[in-house]
């Protein structure tokens, strides 16, 4: 009885109401600093650390995952007299990043990175106590994950969480081998493609709470195949109600009323001959191996299938983009869509409006840098080959006088803040509208003091389109799991292939 009395506290406390007003912030700068979403936030993974479960932080891009961790392990330090280090995981991008924040937020709490060819030493120094918190990338854990195992951890923290959501990586198996007092996942999707990377992100933080492998995929993914829709629906909910208690989600639209308003825009241009001329030809080549999969099987022909949504993605960005053995040298083709972003650029600099573009194509990426050099219009530029991202990002943020920063949709999309910008463009349209979202909060996020126009170009009766159409369909399914009913989300089923490729 007094066992299952004890079950139901804890419970109670779960799912009660967090007490952010009773919460005590060892810091009287950061506690002003921190808005009170972000106390409740603390308060809730301080309930989770007390009751002897992990959880994971799930709020919006921008909302300020990182300093709300950072108070956790800054109470941990002070308040609840952790003797033990702790340790940040993360993207290589963003392990300066981290330092940075920690600086800033926590000075109170002696930071190492973990980083060079010394990482050793530094791994025993943290061992020995000479640091409170240690930040280190996935890639460099799992080179030196046999020193980690020396050391006695409080917290681990992994940011950016997708890089363990598939089971068998090494990411996730090296991350599973630390060992820790506490556990959390930061991340602004928790689930991208499909919900076994919930599993394998609460084989992280508690393994066992959903199951083993094989029995999460009978019960909850293989449910709607075997048992039918409204089977799937009722597993669907029960395994909402397992998660719900240890994962917090909040958008900015519940909690920053004062954050100023983002409007969205999808604005279309029109092929001109020959480009549709090119692109027809290519739909065509579609069509005819949809015919041959319906015959062979899709996965048979799936590689080959995803290859003509690559090039039919790339003549709507720019016939540039192509392998030249797909282009007639007697015919010039333009880009309607550069076409439509250079009047845009131009009308935003004469606006005094300062942009972000993103395009997942760097060589898109450099077509337009070479107009905006021919038009000696400053602009910064990032993708996933620089080194200085913090320098330009601040450089942007500083400098009134660089109008554009040219971003990859890949090694932008997370980590910047880039506030000094209060237009986004994205160029060519992504399947998952929640990489879009990442992106644009580079710049509507806390600290943003303008309005933020966000325009999506898509040339018209295109694979864009369609895309568009899909996009829908995969933010409402993203919303159901935060809201309680995870589902499968990012997958391009035989269905979607004929959808997209379709006259």
């Amino acid at each position: 009885r007094s066992r299952k009395a004890k079950w139901q506290r804890l419970c109670r406390r779960l799912t009660g109401p967090v007490e952010a007003d009773k919460l005590e912030i060892p810091s009287l700068a950061l506690h002003q600093f921190l808005r009170g979403y972000q106390k409740e936030g603390v308060a809730w993974m301080s309930t989770l650390e007390e009751c002897g479960f992990h959880g994971i932080l799930a709020d919006e891009m921008g909302l300020g995952k990182t300093i709300q961790a950072l108070t956790v392990l800054l109470r941990r330090r002070i308040v609840a007299k952790a003797d033990k280090p702790s340790l940040i995981v993360c993207p290589t991008s963003l392990v300066e990043n981290w330092h940075m924040e920690a600086e800033r937020f926590t000075p109170e709490l002696r930071v190492a990175v973990i980083s060079g060819s010394d990482r050793k030493a530094m791994l025993k120094a943290v061992r020995k106590g000479m640091a409170d918190i240690a930040i280190t990338s996935y890639a460099l854990l799992r080179r030196d994950i046999e020193d980690y195992g020396k050391i006695s951890l409080d917290y681990v923290i992994l940011d950016e969480a997708q890089h363990i959501k598939n089971p068998e990586t090494a990411n996730a198996k090296t991350c599973k081998a630390l060992s820790s007092r506490h556990r959390l996942i930061l991340t602004g999707t928790p689930v991208e493609n499909s919900i076994h990377e919930l599993w394998s992100l609460f084989d992280f933080l508690m393994p066992g709470l959903l199951g083993d492998r094989q029995y999460f995929r009978e019960k909850y993914e293989t449910a709607a195949d075997s048992q039918g829709r409204e089977a799937d629906a009722g597993a669907a909910a029960e395994l909402a109600r397992q998660v719900h208690p240890f994962i917090l989600r909040r958008t900015k639209k519940e909690v920053c009323k004062q954050l100023p308003p983002k409007l969205e825009h999808v604005v279309y241009c029109e092929f001109d001959e020959n480009q549709r001329k090119l692109y027809s030809q290519l739909v065509a080549t579609g069509s005819k191996m949809i015919r041959q999969a319906r015959v062979e099987g899709w996965n048979k022909n799936r590689m080959e299938l995803l290859s003509i949504l690559l090039r039919l993605r790339q003549i709507c960005c720019h016939p540039g983009l192509l392998p030249s053995r797909l282009l007639d040298p007697e015919v010039e083709i333009g880009s309607a869509k550069t076409e439509l972003l250079k009047e845009i650029i131009l009308e935003a600099i004469d606006g005094d409006h300062r942009m972000l573009i993103f395009s997942q194509f760097t060589k898109m990426l450099r077509i337009i840098t070479e107009w905006l050099k021919e038009r000696n219009i400053p602009f910064e530029y990032l993708d996933g080959s620089t080194k200085d991202r913090q320098a330009r990002v601040t450089r942007f943020n500083r400098d009134s006088t660089i109008p554009v920063f040219i971003i990859s949709l890949k090694a932008g999309g997370t980590g910047l803040n880039l506030t000094g910008a209060d237009t986004v463009i994205h160029y060519d349209p992504w399947w998952n509208p929640m990489v879009e979202d990442q992106a644009t909060d580079r710049t509507h996020r806390i600290g943003q003091e303008n309005i933020v126009t966000s325009f999506k170009l898509v040339v018209r009766h295109t694979i864009e389109e369609k895309i568009l159409r899909l996009q829908a369909d995969k933010r409402e399914l993203f919303n159901q799991l935060v809201g309680g009913a995870p589902g499968k989300v990012g997958q391009l089923t035989p269905e979607d292939f004929e959808f997209l490729l379709q006259r």
